[in-house]
């Protein structure tokens, strides 16, 4: 059922219901104005039909009968409209409409009351009139036809009459207009009825209309699009480099598998071989496990980086988490020596464990590539905020004493497999730290050594900032550096 249609039958419905509820209440209170208004004119004419009665009974059985006569037509004169009973010790006076047979009569009270004689209502007044010096006290009725009762029921019909013309009118009126109210939305459902994701490439594009809920919900249909759209890219990257990483793993571990299975067939067919042949063979498979090893470690460290999401970002103490790293290094390789000079408080919204495979990966490459001619690998690592007031950055250093490299090499480097070749590495060191530059929006640069002495200084940049949390979204960007789409970087 449509919106209109609903809205048509509720009004329909509830408005006779309101006009009824409404009639009922005016008339209650109709009945009580005018039963108040009767009574108190009632109360008014008794005021002035009891003053004459007084009189008139004043001069009953005197001898002043011209008197007595013209008293009586006052009393008579006075009750005009409404009709009366005087009793006393004389007799009774009778004049004016009254119920016929009459009644059994109410004793004197304040307030009228309703007697019932020959099917009509009657309202009847009685109070005390003087005090008789002999017989019992007189007293005086006023009668009164009820006609309030009439008024009331033409008012009752016009109410009823009323209820049952408001409800197909309201109805219909209802329609209308809740029919050009949700016109709106139904053009908003038959723009978004066409969008189909598997056939097009349209998208919601809504004129506002000045109709907040219509506008809103526009606005919503528009975000939860937006943010389909963003899943649908997202799987489609993650199956990108899931098909990356079996291709990439089933070509790269092809030649360690290989060297690997001819190792073992040589210690399998040569079974008296010599110790030390022996000893080298089982060398060169231990190697080629490493490397075996250390390759599915970074492929799985750059597909977790192409997949990471932006739950994942927090604000870091960077100085805390390169602190951490080096005490890492040390602990893996004693005969490092490596000086550290680190301000405090620089803090960046990032992945703690990509930012943290990126630095271990930088310390790592100038402890195997670093070395000095004394073959002593010295490393020094700085960390400080950028002197470019413009940008609020941190920059991270790391110096080595190696031979350096060749400033046409230093671009390639981060290309995935490229090994020197005495390399123990799999190629993707330099790749990792690349990537995670890229995706929290730093600056990776290759440098020689400020001092002029022999090494190589790598120049890490990111954005600082200068809160504790930090709420945002990562946007959609393009993350393929293990399928090495890497252009544009």
């Amino acid at each position: 059922m449509r919106l209109s249609t609903r809205v048509a039958l509720a009004v329909g419905a509830s408005v006779p219901v309101l006009v009824l509820a409404s009639g009922w209440l005016l008339l209650h209170m109709v009945t009580h104005d005018l039963r108040a208004h009767r009574d108190a004119q009632l109360r008014v004419r008794a005021t002035i039909v009891a003053k004459n009665a007084k009189a008139y009974l004043d001069v009953v059985g005197t001898d002043h009968p011209v008197m007595e006569e013209a008293r009586h037509q006052r009393l008579v004169n006075s009750a005009r409209d409404v009709g009366i009973r005087l009793t006393g010790p004389q007799g009774s006076v009778s004049a004016g409409p009254r119920p016929d047979p009459l009644p059994d009569l109410p004793p004197a009270a304040p307030q009228p009351v309703t007697v019932t004689s020959g099917g009509k209502d009657w309202l009847v007044l009685s109070l005390r009139v003087g005090a008789a010096k002999e017989g019992p006290t007189p007293n005086l009725w006023l009668f009164s036809p009820e006609t309030a009762a009439d008024e009331l029921t033409s008012v009752r019909e016009r109410v009823l009459t009323g209820a049952l013309l408001a409800a197909p009118v309201s109805g219909a009126a209802a329609w209308g207009i809740a029919a050009g109210a949700v016109r709106p939305l139904r053009r908003l459902q038959r723009r978004t009825s066409g969008l189909d994701p598997r056939t097009s490439a349209a998208r919601l594009e809504h004129t506002p209309t000045r109709i907040a809920e219509v506008d809103d919900l526009a606005q919503t249909l528009e975000t939860v699009l937006a943010r389909y759209d963003e899943q649908v890219a997202r799987t489609g990257e993650a199956l990108a480099t899931a098909r990356a990483f079996a291709a990439t793993a089933s070509h790269e571990l092809r030649t360690p598998l290989m060297s690997m299975r001819t190792n073992l067939d040589i210690l399998t067919e040569h079974p008296d071989l010599e110790a030390a042949d022996r000893a080298e063979v089982l060398e060169d498979l231990e190697r080629e496990q490493a490397r075996l090893l250390g390759l599915l470690v970074m492929l799985r460290a750059l597909a977790q980086g192409d997949l990471v999401e932006a739950d994942a970002f927090a604000t870091l103490s960077l100085a805390e988490l390169v602190d951490a790293s080096v005490t890492d290094l040390r602990r893996a390789h004693p005969d490092a020596d490596v000086t550290v000079r680190a301000a405090t408080g620089l803090r960046v919204h990032g992945w703690e464990q990509g930012l943290r495979s990126a630095v271990d990966n930088l310390l790592t490459n100038a402890w195997t590539h670093g070395r000095a001619d004394d073959g002593v690998a010295r490393i020094e690592v700085t960390l400080r905020a950028s002197r470019d007031p413009s940008r609020q950055a941190a920059v991270l250093t790391v110096d080595d004493f190696g031979p350096g490299i060749a400033a046409e090499r230093r671009e390639e480097i981060f290309q995935r497999f490229r090994r020197g070749p005495d390399s123990p590495g799999s190629g993707l060191g330099l790749t990792l730290v690349a990537q995670q530059v890229a995706l929290h929006r730093g600056r990776i640069t290759v440098l020689d050594r400020p001092d002029g002495r022999p090494g190589t200084r790598f120049e890490l940049r990111l954005p600082a900032t200068g809160v504790e949390d930090v709420q945002n979204t990562l946007t959609l960007v393009s993350r393929d550096w293990l399928t090495g789409r890497v252009a544009d970087r």
